[in-house]
């Protein structure tokens, strides 16, 4: 399977519970089938905002299934693999890949941070590339690994035949001018938020994961159709305009900021598991004027049939 289908945004879902702390499936197919577009390539389960480190290996198997049985064939799933031993993410992945995903998303080994030399971290993942069914996306997110993966590493781990990608969610626009010029054309590098796509798009990014998307989608979808356009005035405006939203539902009020919005705004977030806190009444408040002020509330009928949640 060639790399041509990692491009344009995926949207990384979060997980749906209900009151009991279960999986909640039904008002997760609600949410797929909201918000979608032509730039819309596929989604990431299993990721930050999916809340992958709550979730059982039973669960993680039938949220998989679940999707890829629920949307159409042609968009993509790249589920979130990462573990803290080569062993066990090797077995998520096979078992991702059994469940229907397209592609794994691969975090560095954390817990041992002080031993993760980078002939530690090459050993692991070109284990786990060697023994999955399909293709892995290296997952660098230092801000809840504690593990910065440079450019140098990033590259010698690009020179295996089955790591096709980097989703990047530092904001490093450096780090991925320097990857785009040094790493072969077919290697994907995924821009990891809104709040750096232009710039990403700048230096050679070919896809995006946008927490936002599950809010914004239509707007999501617009910037990075004019940034591929060369429309640099619009595509300026469009990301000025949306980074204070895509700060205020990723670093700064995170999961719970994000399943708030999307409550909000009729789509299901529901609550997040512990030791996640849901938002006090506060934090409801701001984002309820951010969501105003980015023209959010109240959900355009023509955007979908997402009920309010009661």
């Amino acid at each position: 399977m060639g790399n041509e289908w990692l491009q344009g945004i995926f949207r990384p879902i979060p997980a749906t519970f209900d009151k009991q702390g279960d999986l909640a499936l039904p008002e997760l197919r609600r949410n797929l089938e909201w918000g979608r577009g032509d730039l819309l390539h596929g989604f990431i389960l299993l990721g930050s905002n999916g809340e992958a480190v709550h979730f059982s290996d039973e669960e993680r198997r039938q949220l998989v299934s679940f999707v890829r049985e629920t949307i159409p064939e042609d968009y993509r799933i790249i589920a979130g693999t990462g573990s803290f031993s080569t062993k066990h993410t090797t077995q998520l992945t096979q078992d991702a890949a059994a469940a229907g995903a397209s592609a794994a998303m691969v975090l560095p080994p954390s817990y041992y941070r002080s031993q993760m030399s980078a002939a530690a971290l090459q050993a692991h993942y070109y284990e786990v590339a060697d023994d999955s069914p399909i293709p892995i996306v290296i997952y660098n997110v230092p801000n809840c690994t504690g593990i910065d993966l440079n450019a140098e590493m990033i590259a010698q781990l690009a020179e295996h035949e089955n790591i096709i990608g980097l989703k990047a969610s530092t904001g490093n626009v450096v780090k991925l001018a320097t990857l785009r010029h040094t790493v072969e054309k077919d290697f994907r590098l995924i821009a990891g938020s809104a709040g750096f796509l232009l710039p990403a798009l700048a230096v050679g990014a070919d896809a995006a994961v946008l927490a936002l998307a599950n809010l914004a989608p239509d707007q999501c979808f617009e910037l990075y159709q004019a940034a591929k356009d060369g429309d640099q005035d619009k595509a300026k405006e469009l990301q000025l305009r949306l980074v204070e939203l895509n700060t205020a539902v990723t670093a700064r009020w995170g999961v719970p900021g994000l399943k708030e919005a999307m409550d909000q705004i009729g789509l299901y977030g529901g609550p997040v598991r512990r030791p996640l806190l849901s938002v006090g009444s506060d934090v409801r408040s701001a984002l309820t004027d951010l969501l105003r002020e980015a023209g959010l509330l109240p959900l355009d009928p023509k955007r979908g049939s997402a009920p309010r949640n009661e």
